[in-house]
């Protein structure tokens, strides 16, 4: 993981234990799954969440349908303030637990949508 980003798109291997595991690694802390490649994520809690926070999204926002964000082990509201400023943006966001959003994105991912996902890591 060279400079906290591995390129390509890769599935997500596991979570847990405050971390992932993807493309042969494993890394301990949130991160952010795109179809460009997958980049350490400094956000650990998820009131913390915000449109800058999710800025590598927003950057890649013709690469990507929609945004999965995994706020930890409790969903936040789907109308969060972040989900809706993103909504206004034109991106389509779901909000949901990280095991939940992990798992919804392996299937969108191995379907070849144009998905991305925002996870905080969880215990």
């Amino acid at each position: 993981m060279a400079q906290g980003f591995v390129p390509g798109g890769h599935m997500i291997d596991s979570y847990g234990n405050g971390g992932f595991r993807f493309a042969g690694m494993s890394h301990q802390g949130s991160v952010i799954a795109m179809p460009t490649g997958i980049q350490v994520w400094a956000v650990r809690d998820p009131a913390r969440i915000d449109v800058a926070s999710l800025t590598p999204v927003i950057v890649e926002m013709g690469r990507v349908d929609l945004l999965i964000v995994g706020t930890g082990d409790k969903a936040l509201p789907a109308d969060a303030p972040f989900a809706r400023a993103l909504r206004e943006l034109g991106l389509q966001v779901d909000v949901m637990d990280t095991p939940s959003a992990a798992r919804t994105y392996n299937v969108l991912f191995s379907e070849g949508r144009r998905v991305a996902a925002a996870l905080i890591a969880v215990g």
